[in-house]
Parts: structure tokens; C-alpha cells; sequence
């Protein structure tokens, strides 16, 4: 047992733990692994875009970096161009000062790609993207058409307000739903259509406000009906009021609430445990794992994660990484370091992509053998590297992922703050940093406060494209695109009342957190470790007693 030097919490490092740091030559962690996440996360940025320039060009550019940053900020063409050679800012390392203090100042100095993307058409609002055309405002996606407001879409078209979501079209806010179409405001469900309001249902058509359901059609709230009674009922429902929405939705919750929920969502999967798990095997404490193996602590760990620990979003062939975020595709023994594509043999280095042995690099392409982006040989990285890490054994540094302090980003603009959320003087106690940068109003006619919208979309004109719109949670201003507008009319769905962001962590909310909490079976009364935490009012059953309730 040791003893996390931060919020003093006693946390277990256990023989398999001990053996992974001496495969990966690395000191035990001082901190638990809650601060652990919670400092990875500090320096993701995914969803805080901002109008700024070029330091290259001075062409204008969406960019995850705010302008009253001190980082150069490059397009993501200008980057990958041979206007820009990472080793021209190499510089010798001084054995006098921290290590930490060094690369924050080769942050400072090497330039940053505005957005992360490749293979995109129409995109341009869009972070963490790839092979994905016609989007705008999703994150952390790929292989997607004409899809808004998402986060985690795969293979999806014509998604809007929707999450972790994969191969489904036109839906409308879902989560941790697979190839789905025309499902709206549903969450865990595979193969459904053509419903409203479903929860852990499989194969549903035509079903509305249903929960633990399969192979079913004409249900509503877990009742057979005839296709005329259910076709009637859902013509009194006007989808278009606002009002009358909420009280569906808040029907949908409380009928939820008396059915027996399963303890994790945990699939096809062998020796797991945390949620959000398929087709994984022996995957420890881990949180949105899909075809992973032996990985523990890790978020996001996908598409052939394999022997990573203490990882957020590493994948595609990624294997033996350690205390990293955002790094893959057959990248290899990477510790320490913050996205970092097709790299092995890396210890603390950012934002770098095909390269390979070198430490404490920024925005390396296709180099080797570098410290501080300084080009060495093979010797002499080897002998300078050694003599680095026992400095920084000595001052306490190595085996340390990079401090929040030195965080491009505000704590606030990070998913940690997503997760962890912290008032501005607790950020500032715990070391975080905080972002006080406001951006512009938008440009419009006029703003109206959400509050004053007609309840009915029917009475909306279409002079709403010109007007901001005034969230009634956080009282920020948001615009429709004319594409979200045209979605909500031919769908039937009400114009939102908040603004793209509280949308996205009001959904967030609905997700049980990364966390697993000792409880005891509803039903048979065993003990069970889930992310329902002992306070919460749904009924939690085990495994066991959840498949003889269910099927």
C-alpha cells in the first residue's frame, strides 16, 4: 500500500503492478490513480476551439490554443509542410536547472498544430478527426458524413448531439449506442430504430420509453401494444414542444428508475472489470475499452490496445505505454508523453509523430536520437539520456507525468475538468492552472434569451440563423447552423434551450463516471463492484441475476 502524496488516499500496487514498472524501467507511482487521471487530463483539450492566426502565414485558423497564449500555433498543412524543421530548435541540456523548467520552455518556442486531423473534407471546426467529411463540432472522431455536435462517433451519418456512438445514422442525442437509425434520446442500444426514449435495448423498432428490452416492436414503456394503438399514441405526442418533451423525458427517467439495472456495460469481454468494456480481455479498471488486452487504469483504450497502464485514449496497435494520453497507431514503449502517433522509444515528449528514440522532444516528424529536439547519435543520445533520468531521479522528477502547471491549457478548457470539475481557487490550490479568456460575442442581429424561444419549433421563423441565442444554464451565447436547423425541422425536435457545451456534459452526465464503487446485488444480495455508487437510486443487479431478470 502507498500513500498518494497529493490527496493523501492509500491506493495498492499489487506484484503485476510491480513487474509492468521494472518491464517498462520505471519507479512505482507516488500518486493514486485518480490523480493520476486527473493530471493526464489536465492537458486535453478537445472541445475549447478559438478563432485565431497563423504564426507562420497570419492567415486566420480554428485552433485549440487561445490567442493570448504564448505558444506558436501552425495550421495543420503548415505544420506537416518543409516549412517547418522541429530540430531547428534543439538546444543543449542544462544539467544546472529541472527538467521541467527546460521543456516548458521548448513548448514555448517549437510550433503546434491548430487542430488535430487528417483526411477531411469540410471539417474545419472539427478536433481529433479523421477520414470524416461535411462534420462540424465533433471530437475525437472517424469515418463520419454530415454529423454535429458529437463526441466519439464512428462510421455515423447525419448525427447530431450524440456520443460514443458507432455505424448508426440520423439519431438524434444518443450514447453508447451501435448501428442504430432514427433513435432519438436513447442510450445503450444496439440495432434499434424508428423509437424514442430506449435504455440497454437490443433490436427494438418502433418502441418508446422502453428499458431492457430485445427483439421487440410496438412497446411502450415495456408494454406490447398494437402497431395502431402505438402509431396513435405517438401522434399526440408533439415532438416539436419543448414542454412537452421534457415531460416524456423526464417520464422515460422515473419509469427507469424501477427496473433493474445491470452492473457494469460489459460485453463479450473476459477477466474485466470497470465499464463501458467489449470485446476486451483482462483489462483492469478501465473505462470505454473496445478490443483491448491487459491494460489497467485506462480510459479509452481501443482498436488493439495492448500491456498499456494508466492511459486516456491510446489505441490502434499501441502497446507497452505507460502515464500517456493520446498517443497510437503502433506506436511502441512510450512513456510519459502527450500525443504521440506511430512513435516507440519516447519518454516525454509532445506532439510528436513517427519518430522514435528520444526524450523530452517537441513536435518531432520522422527524427530519432533527440533530446530537447537536439539531433545526437546513437551514443551519444544513449549516455546523455542516462545521465538526464538520474538527474531527475535526484529532484524527484522522473516517473512524474508532466506537472498541470505547465499545461498549455487552462484547467477549465480540459476534460479533466470535465471529469474532476474544480472551482478556479481549488484549481489554483492544487497546482492547476486556469483560463480567464473570454472569446468574442458572435456577430447576430440580435440575442435572445432561451427563455423567450416559442415553445413549439413549428412557430420558430428562419430568421433564427441571424440571432444568438442565450443559454439558460450558463447564459452563454450560441448560434444555429443552417444545416442543425434544417435537421431539427425535418426530424420533429425541438430548437435547444443550451448552449453546445452544457448539451455535451448534461449527456456526459448521463454516463456513469470512472469509477467502481463495492455494492451488493439488489437481487441476491452479492457482492459486486460497480460504477453505480451506493447512493444512487437505480436497482443494481449482478450478472447473473440481471440475464434471468432480462432474457
Amino acid at each position: 500500500m502507498k500513500t498518494c502524496k497529493l490527496c493523501q488516499t492509500d491506493f495498492e500496487v499489487t506484484d503485476k503492478d510491480w513487474q509492468y514498472y521494472q518491464k517498462v524501467d520505471v519507479p512505482s507511482p507516488t500518486l493514486c490513480p485518480t490523480c493520476r487521471a486527473q493530471r493526464r487530463l489536465a492537458w486535453r483539450n478537445e472541445r475549447k476551439l478559438y478563432v485565431s492566426k497563423s504564426d507562420l502565414s497570419g492567415e486566420r485558423l480554428i485552433s485549440i490554443f487561445s490567442p493570448d497564449k504564448p505558444y506558436k500555433v501552425y495550421s495543420t498543412q503548415e505544420w506537416w509542410s518543409d516549412k517547418y524543421n522541429p530540430l531547428d530548435y534543439g538546444r543543449d541540456y542544462d544539467f544546472d536547472r529541472p527538467f521541467f523548467e527546460q521543456f516548458n520552455e521548448l513548448m514555448w518556442a517549437v510550433p503546434h498544430m491548430s487542430l488535430i486531423g487528417a483526411n477531411n473534407e469540410d471539417c474545419d471546426y472539427c478536433h481529433l478527426l479523421a477520414n470524416c467529411k461535411h462534420c462540424y463540432m465533433i471530437t475525437e472522431s472517424s469515418n463520419n458524413e454530415d454529423c454535429l455536435y458529437g463526441y466519439w462517433l464512428q462510421k455515423c451519418l447525419g448525427c447530431v448531439d450524440s456520443s460514443f456512438s458507432h455505424e448508426s445514422r440520423y439519431c438524434y442525442e444518443i450514447d453508447n449506442c451501435y448501428n442504430c437509425y432514427n433513435l432519438k434520446w436513447s442510450q445503450d442500444c444496439t440495432s434499434c430504430s424508428d423509437s424514442y426514449f430506449l435504455k440497454d435495448s437490443i433490436g427494438c423498432k418502433n418502441c418508446f420509453g422502453c428499458i431492457n428490452l430485445h427483439q421487440k416492436q410496438y412497446y411502450i414503456f415495456n408494454k406490447p401494444h398494437t402497431k395502431e394503438e402505438y402509431e396513435a399514441f405517438i401522434r399526440k405526442i408533439d415532438f416539436d414542444s419543448y414542454k412537452k418533451l421534457g415531460h416524456w423525458l423526464a417520464e422515460a427517467k422515473k419509469f427507469f428508475l424501477t427496473q433493474p439495472h445491470k452492473y457494469a456495460h460489459i460485453l463479450n469481454s473476459e477477466n474485466c472489470f470497470g465499464d463501458y468494456i467489449m470485446d476486451a480481455r483482462y483489462c483492469e479498471e478501465c473505462y470505454h475499452a473496445h478490443d483491448a488486452e491487459y491494460c489497467k487504469y485506462g480510459e479509452h483504450v481501443w482498436r488493439g490496445s495492448k500491456n498499456n497502464m494508466d492511459v486516456s485514449t491510446v489505441g490502434r496497435e499501441a502497446e507497452w505505454v505507460y502515464e500517456a494520453i493520446n498517443t497510437g497507431i503502433s506506436s511502441f514503449n512510450v512513456q510519459f508523453s502527450v500525443q504521440n502517433w506511430t512513435c516507440s522509444d519516447m519518454q516525454y515528449s509532445y506532439g510528436s509523430h513517427n519518430s522514435s528514440h528520444s526524450f523530452g522532444c517537441v513536435g518531432l516528424k520522422r527524427n530519432e536520437y533527440c533530446i530537447l529536439n537536439k539531433q545526437y547519435s546513437k551514443e551519444e543520445y544513449g549516455g546523455l539520456r542516462s545521465r538526464i533520468v538520474e538527474q531527475m531521479k535526484k529532484n524527484g522528477e522522473y516517473g512524474e507525468f508532466f506537472p498541470a502547471s505547465i499545461s498549455p491549457f487552462g484547467y477549465n478548457e480540459t476534460v479533466a475538468h470535465e471529469q474532476y470539475p474544480l472551482t478556479k481557487n481549488e484549481v489554483a490550490e492544487q497546482g492547476f492552472k486556469w483560463s480567464d479568456y473570454e472569446a468574442p460575442l458572435p456577430d447576430v442581429e440580435k440575442v435572445i434569451s432561451a427563455e423567450k424561444l416559442p415553445d413549439n419549433s413549428k412557430d420558430i421563423p428562419d430568421d433564427v440563423l441571424n440571432w444568438a441565442i442565450k443559454c439558460q444554464v450558463s447564459g452563454r451565447p450560441f448560434r444555429l447552423t443552417k444545416e442543425e436547423l434544417k435537421f431539427y425541422r425535418e426530424h420533429h425536435i425541438p430548437i435547444p434551450r443550451l448552449h453546445p457545451d452544457e448539451r455535451h456534459m448534461e449527456r456526459m452526465k448521463t454516463r456513469n463516471p470512472n469509477r467502481l464503487w463495492n455494492r451488493n446485488c439488489a437481487k441476491c444480495n452479492a457482492d459486486i463492484k460497480t460504477s453505480y455508487s451506493p447512493d444512487r437510486p437505480e436497482v443494481v443487479y449482478c450478472e447473473q441475476c440481471y440475464l434471468k431478470e432480462v432474457y
